[in-house]
């Protein structure tokens, strides 16, 4: 076992799911099975506009041979390991190379770094990682929730990881995936309500909506944001009990179970679709929204 980097890009050519499956070619096959059972960081290219540089982390469960694409394979990613970085690490700051792998012994940046996978070494990854899950700001629950967490309240203090294993260890935490969620899937939507358009923050500064998930984390939902959506509590309270959903083009489906329509209609938005975040890899994919209307939506 061993971490490793995988090269993802959301215009990519392979038949890439982050949370659910990496496809690549034969010659790679080796450097992902070193993969297997640990985690792995996605990486966008520099030359791509406006990258996200290390974006994400996985743990890859097996590899397989891609049964729709021969002399393919896919490196399956384990159920709910997926997770979006509070924030996009990119490839230097001011300090160089993030990833220190990637130079030569001359201290230049090698071709190792066009690799499409590669291998990542420990400090790397608890490098990678530190800056990515950097949440020294966090949007936290509103302050009339019923009990709030413990530990988690105004005057929290950022993550503090003393060892790599206790790093590693809270990347699996509930608690700590469902902040991170939160965080990312909120500054996507600005902080609005994609049902009803609105942006509403309470006297405490926080926001008054919820980081959503299309697929529950309970049905093997990702913690990835094209599987959120920002929404108020009238809008996640419909939107759990299936009496609200949405199609491919976010148009918002009304329930016909609903007791009163017209003020259900009278609360979403005028354009009748959900508010979308502006980049497209951010937007509800429409697989998860597939699942709900087909296991959550009632007709």
């Amino acid at each position: 076992m061993g971490f490793g980097v995988f090269i993802h890009r959301s215009d990519s050519i392979y038949d890439d799911s982050p949370a659910e499956r990496y496809q690549f070619p034969p010659q790679y096959l080796g450097r992902v099975e070193a993969c297997v059972g640990d985690w792995i960081v996605y990486y966008e290219p520099r030359k791509i506009t406006e990258t996200r540089g290390y974006f994400a982390i996985a743990k890859v469960e097996r590899v397989v041979p891609d049964p729709t694409a021969p002399g393919m394979y896919l490196a399956l990613i384990k159920p709910g390991s997926y997770l979006d970085f509070v924030h996009p690490v990119p490839f230097s700051d001011a300090d160089g190379v993030i990833e220190r792998g990637v130079l030569n012994e001359e201290g230049r940046i090698s071709g190792r770094a066009q690799a499409a996978v590669r291998s990542l070494s420990p400090d790397d990854f608890d490098r990678i990682i530190r800056l990515g899950l950097d949440d020294s700001e966090p949007l936290l629950p509103r302050v009339d929730d019923d009990a709030p967490i413990a530990g988690f309240h105004e005057e929290q203090a950022p993550f503090v990881f003393e060892q790599n294993r206790e790093r590693i260890s809270t990347l699996s935490s509930r608690i700590v995936r469902d902040r991170i969620f939160r965080r990312v899937v909120l500054r996507a939507y600005d902080q609005r309500c994609a049902i009803s358009g609105l942006k509403l923050i309470n006297g405490g500064g926080r926001a008054e909506v919820a980081a959503a998930h299309i697929r529950p984390v309970e049905a093997n939902g990702p913690d990835i944001i094209s599987n959120g959506l920002a929404l108020s509590g009238t809008a996640h309270w419909m939107f759990d009990r299936g009496l609200i959903s949405l199609s491919d083009n976010l148009e918002i489906l009304i329930s016909r179970q609903v007791n009163d329509p017209d003020g259900v209609r009278a609360f979403i938005n005028r354009s009748g679709r959900a508010i979308a975040p502006k980049k497209t890899f951010e937007r509800p994919h429409p697989h998860f929204l597939q699942w709900h209307r087909e296991h959550c939506f009632k007709q």
